[in-house]
């Protein structure tokens, strides 16, 4: 065995640790989730029996948590703040300095905090920044060098988004396709390796079902398959105005309370307890959200309303940087889109073939490939979670057209807007383990970041 093939065994070995590692992590992320919308849930439903005090109550518990999201961000590590994934593109690209392991907790309890009081945001921005963050400690531990951590934190990253949504193949596909947007041998051996073990290990916690239950998807007719085009291109348009709207409402946001991340927090949990109040169903990630949407259990009238509070909400959620994702609330927005549209071709085209639910999951992944432009990782995501592959065809047409008009709209995808707003205004500044990044050492001298 050569030097290189020893070294790269080493990698692979490593990846396979860092994997489990972040699979753990994030498997008791999302077990904690689940228990912090279960006791929000339970509190407001509680409340609702003391009247006005409840309502008082319900409010300030939730103010009060995405203040301490907040609060955690600012004070410890600011680049915990939103979703993470930017800012790991940014390191793997030079851009950025990797940052100080201290982000693991604020990561792990500020999103608890944040996306259990209700906050329309995603489990996976957290389990993508820690697990990166939790290979390239394995990576230091072992004293690999920058080139071979610089592997690690890309196949983490793949980890934790597999453990998000339990689909393995979808992470190990998003850092080819999104983190480094190009093949690279050894971070693919180490990506699919990583992703392997995350989900091996997080499975003993969370069961190895599909994180959505869908059944009687049929392939659909040929006739029907100009519809999916159509509806792409729709998806496309959404996905340009969803990406403006979150870009215009974070940069109005941190111009709010100067700038102070607990204090808009603070108000932004307070404007989502309102809410939860009235609706709690439409706050928090919403994976009910969906399942009821794949499932033909929401009713049809009540989704158009809901889908324009979700579309403003995600927004304003993400705007209160605090650790959170945007993929799990573009799930919600993607299925109940295309379930509309697939109700309104279904009653202008009775003689079709045309099942709401089959829009409701091509939606997932045409909205997905607008928005971010990976469509190869929104088509592997929803297959995954949904378990069915019978909408393999029609999400390739949606995911083509949804691609292409938010490319001719000159929309960039939203982890490069994000991404480019994180970056300092002088540009990247060297240090002897990454050369072009600004020393880890400075990050406490920055404000949080736009991402």
């Amino acid at each position: 065995m050569t030097d290189g093939e020893g070294g790269l065994l080493a990698l692979a070995l490593l990846a396979l640790v860092g994997g489990a590692v972040a699979g753990f992590v994030g498997a008791i992320f999302r077990l904690a989730l689940g228990q912090a919308d279960q006791l929000r849930n339970a509190l407001i439903g509680w409340a609702h029996g003391k009247d006005a005090a409840g309502f008082l109550l319900v409010i300030a518990v939730c103010a009060g948590a995405t203040a301490i999201a907040g609060w955690l961000v600012r004070r410890f590590s600011p680049h915990a703040a939103g979703s993470g994934i930017p800012h790991v593109e940014a390191v793997l690209r030079g851009e950025l300095p990797p940052i100080p392991f201290r982000l693991i907790p604020v990561k792990f309890f500020g999103g608890l905090l944040a996306i259990g009081a209700g906050l329309a945001l995603g489990r996976e921005g957290p389990t993508v920044q820690m697990g990166a963050s939790l290979a390239h400690l394995v990576g230091k531990i072992f004293g690999r060098s920058w080139p071979d951590c610089r592997v690690l934190i890309a196949a983490g990253a793949g980890a934790g988004l597999g453990t998000a949504f339990n689909a393995p193949i979808a992470g190990a596909v998003f850092v080819l396709e999104e983190l480094v947007q190009r093949f690279e041998r050894r971070i693919a051996i180490a990506a699919v390796g990583a992703s392997a073990t995350a989900i091996g290990v997080a499975r003993l916690l969370l069961g190895d079902t599909p994180d959505f239950d869908v059944s009687g998807l049929g392939y659909g007719d040929a006739e029907t398959r100009p519809l999916y085009f159509a509806f792409g291109a729709l998806a496309g348009l959404l996905a340009v105005a969803y990406n403006r709207l979150l870009i215009a409402t974070r940069a109005a946001a941190r111009r709010l309370i100067f700038g102070r991340a607990d204090l808009r927090g603070a108000l932004i949990g307070a404007a989502v307890g309102t809410l939860g109040w009235f609706a709690p169903d439409l706050i928090g990630g919403g994976d009910a959200i969906t399942q009821r949407v794949l499932t033909g259990g929401a009713p049809l009238a009540v989704i158009p309303a809901a889908f324009l509070i979700r579309f403003a909400l995600g927004a304003v959620s993400y705007a209160a940087g605090t650790p959170g994702g945007l993929f799990a609330p573009m799930l919600v927005l993607g299925a109940q889109f295309g379930f509309l549209c697939g109700a309104v071709c279904r009653a202008l085209g009775p003689y079709l073939n045309v099942q709401p639910e089959a829009f409701a999951v091509v939606g997932i992944a045409a909205f997905f490939a607008g928005v971010v432009r990976a469509p190869i990782t929104g088509i592997v995501l929803a297959t995954e979670m949904t378990g069915s592959v019978s909408m393999l065809l029609p999400m390739l047409c949606a995911c083509s057209m949804a691609m292409l008009a938010a490319t001719l709209l000159k929309d960039p995808p939203i982890y490069d807007s994000l991404r480019e707003r994180a970056l300092p205004a002088d540009g990247p500044i060297a240090t002897a383990e990454q050369p072009g990044a600004i020393p880890a050492a400075e990050e406490s001298n920055k404000g949080p970041p736009d991402n």
